[in-house]
């Protein structure tokens, strides 16, 4: 008998032992800092407590500019690649090109996972019709502005209702300049308003004016559309009358990728205005909560024109290498999915790629129904092969822009020079498949 209990136990431990070895191990980057960090957190706890499986590790890496991946590329061709990575959505089709991430359609079992998500986001997840990631959150950018210090300085805050529609550009370099503040040595202080801070990014105006950087009829970027041109004249003559190199040496303490949310100047009641998405609502609640402030829309070039913004937004991906691929595709199923993105738009309010998601009133509270509303008409970048490099040369010709130290066309004849002839082989490509 007793050779019997010791055989059952024996067994047991054995089957114990063989369901431990059983559980796979997941890795997890993301280069998010706080409040999102805290919300991805919250989802991998969620997902690790509902799975015996399959257990998820987050690791946070530096931050960087939003195309680079350099600790990415290193780590996989080291072998040391994550499973999983969180990704800005607009650089997957490069970064698929590059051969850096694995195609998921063997992970979909002739599932179009895809179908559930808003068609920009999908698009965004593919190259030549291949998807290479599972969309996550998007976003939505409008104008914030700061009741208090306007009032301080003598505007009527009312004609920055919403309900009267947006301003013009002239209208508010006007307010900006009376909220204007400089010291004995002529150096800033506080600003209203400074065009290219933040959010204020070339495809920002380049679409407040009208603007289209790609042609798809032709397979050409355009970023020598006259009214790409004339957005980034408009930023030349502003810095101009700003004094460029001034306004740099302002907002050079706010410009640095780690930065923590609370020292945003917006958030320490040094910028009055600021064109941003719709977390920085989370922000505010946490850094700033008696801040008394607005959320109108996106200037205009012209009295009359509509307001037009756009939407991003992260994504997951597998990257090649990845060591657990079908526990990593549960893991993003998850995250891309309803629970994940339910998480993070209540804790970061971010907005839901999901279409599921996006009538569900109890996600979009007070002023982020603001953001809500604007995302049907958002616009958004182009999902080349090339996206990355387009946007860092754009970022390239702005910065050289709004420090006067280029002419807008030339740089954004540069900026043509240098990009379309690395798209020149996708378009052979799609002539030869048509």
């Amino acid at each position: 008998m007793k050779l019997l209990k010791s055989l059952v136990l024996l067994s047991l431990s054995l089957f114990a032992a063989g369901q431990a070895q059983e559980v796979r191990e997941v890795t997890f980057w993301t280069a998010h800092g706080e409040p999102d960090l805290s919300a991805l957190r919250q989802i991998v706890d969620n997902f690790n407590a509902e799975h015996d499986d399959i257990q998820v590790t987050l690791s946070q890496i530096p931050p960087g500019a939003e195309t680079d991946v350099t600790r990415l590329m290193t780590a996989v061709r080291g072998g040391t690649g994550p499973d999983v990575y969180m990704l800005d959505r607009f650089i997957v089709a490069q970064r698929a090109a590059d051969g850096l991430l694995q195609d998921l359609s063997p992970y979909m079992d002739g599932e179009d996972v895809l179908a559930n998500y808003l068609e920009f986001a999908r698009e965004e997840a593919m190259l030549a019709g291949v998807p290479y990631a599972l969309p996550f959150d998007t976003d939505a950018r409008a104008l914030y502005y700061n009741i208090d210090l306007l009032e301080e300085a003598g505007v009527d805050t009312s004609e920055l209702d919403p309900e009267n529609g947006p301003l013009t550009l002239a209208r508010i370099q006007e307010i900006a300049s009376m909220v204007d503040q400089k010291n004995a040595q002529g150096n800033f202080e506080r600003m209203g308003f400074i065009p290219w801070h933040e959010q204020g990014w070339h495809y920002t105006y380049g679409f407040a004016f009208g603007g289209d950087f790609y042609d798809e009829v032709a397979c050409q970027v355009t970023p020598t559309d006259d009214n790409i041109v004339r957005a980034f004249e408009w930023i030349y003559d502003y810095a101009a009358q700003e004094g460029p190199q001034q306004v740099q040496t302002f907002r050079q303490a706010f410009t640095r990728p780690d930065l923590p949310p609370q020292q945003n100047p917006f958030i320490a009641g040094q910028l009055a205005m600021i064109i941003t998405g719709d977390w920085m609502i989370g922000n505010l609640e946490r850094y700033a909560p008696d801040m008394n402030y607005g959320i109108t829309y996106i200037p205009v070039p012209e009295e009359g024109d509509a307001s037009v913004t756009w939407a991003g937004g992260w994504s997951m991906v597998m990257p090649q290498g990845a060591r657990e691929p079908e526990a990593a595709f549960e893991f993003m199923k998850y995250i891309a999915g309803e629970p994940g993105q339910r998480v993070y738009v209540q804790e970061t309010r971010h907005m839901p790629t999901l279409t599921s998601l996006l009538d569900d009133a109890e996600l979009f509270e007070g002023r982020h129904q603001f953001f809500r509303d604007l995302l049907p008409t958002a616009r958004n970048r182009p999902p080349l092969p090339i996206g990355a490099l387009y946007w860092d040369e754009l970022t390239d010709a702005w910065e050289r822009v709004y420090l006067n130290q280029q002419e807008p066309r030339a740089a954004l004849e540069q900026v043509a020079a240098r990009v379309q002839p690395q798209l020149e082989p996708f378009c052979a490509q799609l002539q030869a498949e048509n």
